[in-house]
């Protein structure tokens, strides 16, 4: 595949006498303190689109995803010199009040009015970043709205819908079947969908075939140099161990992989496999020996203890892209993943460079065959990192952006 994507149409309009488009990517937080998910996988596209188009962000001065707290002042910021504007939070999640109005939306009958109110409680709840993309209409020739079930995306979409993008982040959960959010899928202008899965579920909920899309995912951020033996003296972690990557978290199917990975230590009796956790937690760890969490690392950190690892092991029930499986891959490494996620199932079926579990004894017998068989492993970490380099490097991706803006380019001139 050609390496070099196509230059972005030049606007043919009057009144930019050829300018590069204006493009505003809208989401719920941004910074360089945010490690991971939609957030992390809309900083990349846009430092990458920023190349082509005038980029800039509109966001809040959010920092934690479980309160919207304001925590980044007011107004304008660059960040890797993209400029971001930032918006005040009206108020806090009350997670009390939000859970009950959930467990009202999600397994009671219920009226339009009842899933605003959700929507409204789960937050980030800002008007004024709603204002300024009104406002801003006329300025912008492109909205990218990352992650559809947020205030901004929803009623940003309602305000903006000829000149919106939508990139959903959506995954298999209760949320994704609320009925106002069949708007934001048949509104938009394009979808940028990150699996075959996501495509599936988002067109079997919304009927929204007719509207432009591609199934694009993200690309990574790869380091030149990994050091596993660095990794390992710096952590105290002299023999084998497998690796956990993100948020600790029950709806990350933490506490099952916990579980699971005990079970498989009284079975085994091994006494020397260690199991690393990297991220944030919200949950108790259970305290064991062979349990290490490791909190927030480095980015040369991380992908040093990803070249040491035997294997990623990717727990999670609801996932629409796993970016932290695709740095695995890219780094040659084999997945043992949640088989009852339908996205990371097909993700290991399309790459072959991961096994999957769907219960505790496919989970006990997928972990020993990798660890045991070191020419099955190989094999997969070899399927994987071909995989990535055939979909997801970052010249792929923009591509797949700039098409897709090409296209609707074409259509707004004709």
């Amino acid at each position: 595949m050609n390496s070099t994507p196509h230059l972005p149409m030049p606007y043919s309009g009057e009144k930019r006498n050829h300018s590069p488009l204006r493009i505003a990517f809208v989401i719920q937080r941004y910074g360089l303190e945010v490690n991971g998910g939609a957030e992390l996988h809309c900083r990349w596209v846009a430092e990458r689109l920023a190349k082509y188009y005038k980029v800039e962000v509109l966001t809040t001065q959010a920092l934690d995803y479980l309160t919207w707290k304001n925590h980044y002042p007011r107004g304008r910021a660059l960040v890797n010199r993209i400029p971001v504007w930032r918006f005040p939070v009206r108020k806090v999640r009350d997670s009390y009040k939000f859970g009950l109005i959930q467990e009202y939306v999600f397994s009671q009958s219920h009226q339009e009015k009842d899933e605003l109110r959700w929507l409204k409680e789960e937050g980030p709840y800002s008007p004024a970043l709603l204002r300024e993309i009104k406002r801003k209409k006329g300025e912008f020739d492109y909205f990218i709205f990352f992650s559809y079930r947020y205030y901004h995306s929803y009623y940003g979409i309602n305000a903006v819908p000829e000149k919106s993008i939508l990139v959903p982040t959506a995954e298999h959960d209760p949320a994704i079947y609320l009925s106002i959010f069949r708007s934001s899928f048949t509104r938009a202008q394009a979808i940028v969908y990150n699996s075959v899965e996501e495509k599936k579920l988002i067109n079997k909920i919304s009927h929204n075939e007719d509207v432009l899309g591609d199934i694009v995912g993200v690309g990574t951020e790869l380091l030149p140099e990994t050091d596993a033996t660095s990794f390992r003296q710096k952590f105290n972690i002299p023999g084998k161990f497998i690796l956990y990557i993100g948020r600790i978290d029950e709806n990350k199917g933490c506490s099952q992989l916990f579980r699971y990975f005990l079970r498989f230590l009284e079975n085994t009796k091994q006494e020397e496999l260690q199991l690393i956790l990297i991220g944030s937690s919200v949950m108790e760890i259970p305290q064991h020996p062979q349990i290490r969490h490791l909190g927030f690392i480095s980015d040369q950190d991380k992908f040093n203890a990803l070249a040491g690892a035997e294997l990623l092991v990717m727990p999670s029930f609801y996932e629409s892209l796993s970016m932290v499986l695709l740095e695995a891959w890219a780094m040659g490494k084999p997945a043992l993943a949640n088989g009852k996620c339908e996205v990371l199932r097909g993700q290991c079926l399309r790459s072959n460079a991961g096994l999957f579990y769907t219960s505790d004894e496919e989970f006990q017998m997928a972990l020993e065959l990798l660890l045991k068989n070191p020419t099955l492993s190989n094999a997969l970490g070899k399927n994987g990192k071909r995989f990535y380099q055939q979909n997801y490097t970052w010249d792929i991706i923009e591509k797949k952006y700039i098409n897709l803006i090409n296209q609707l380019e074409s259509r707004r001139i004709e």
